[in-house]
């Protein structure tokens, strides 16, 4: 009988430690899989970062009234660069706002020029364009509901406190900045 006096707590230390153990197993594993829903936006980025000097060469031909147009994309893409390298993601996640303003004024500018509608380089790497946005606001979704993930475990108790030791950080989401980037997109023929 006595022997069974000492298995009980012996067996409580042991499933504690256990439970500790998958706790913050598991608050890695959602750590882990944020900073990998971030790398997958980074490729997307990086590619975007890669398209927009080529967008912009093949536009320089047909806009030569259009240098501050041409210029603020330029300046926009090489903050954010910038901004991606220091690893600076709040303030990246707004650069990445603007930029996408003055890729739509781009856009918006190419419009009056028929020549350059028609080249098929530029038809080709708008496409391409927009194809990475799209890509990247999917890599955002799928950032963002990693980051739910993440910061819920880490909130919710008893988990909380293993974060705590753990030293678990709440990750930022990734959300629009500007205003401009919530309104309809207007379209007129």
């Amino acid at each position: 009988m006595e022997h069974l006096f000492w298995i009980i707590p012996v067996a409580i230390i042991l499933l504690v430690i256990f439970w500790f153990i998958a706790t913050y197993n598991g608050l890695v594993s959602r750590r882990n899989e944020t900073k990998n829903a971030w790398s997958q936006i980074d490729v997307q980025l990086k590619r975007r970062y890669d398209l927009i000097p080529n967008l912009v060469e093949t536009a320089k031909g047909y806009m030569k009234h259009e240098r501050e147009t041409l210029e603020a994309v330029v300046q926009a893409r090489q903050q954010c660069v910038d901004l991606k390298n220091a690893g600076k993601i709040g303030e990246l996640m707004k650069a990445e706002g603007a930029l996408t303003q003055t890729l739509r004024s781009l856009f918006a500018v190419s419009e009056n020029y028929p020549d350059l509608k028609a080249n098929q380089n530029m038809m080709k790497l708008q496409e391409e364009l927009t194809s990475t946005e799209n890509r990247i606001g999917f890599a955002r979704q799928a950032y963002n509901d990693a980051v739910m993930r993440l910061n819920n475990a880490i909130e919710q108790f008893p988990a909380s406190m293993v974060a705590n030791m753990g030293g678990f950080k709440q990750a930022e989401f990734f959300e629009v900045e500007a205003p401009q980037e919530r309104e309809a997109v207007k379209v007129s023929f």
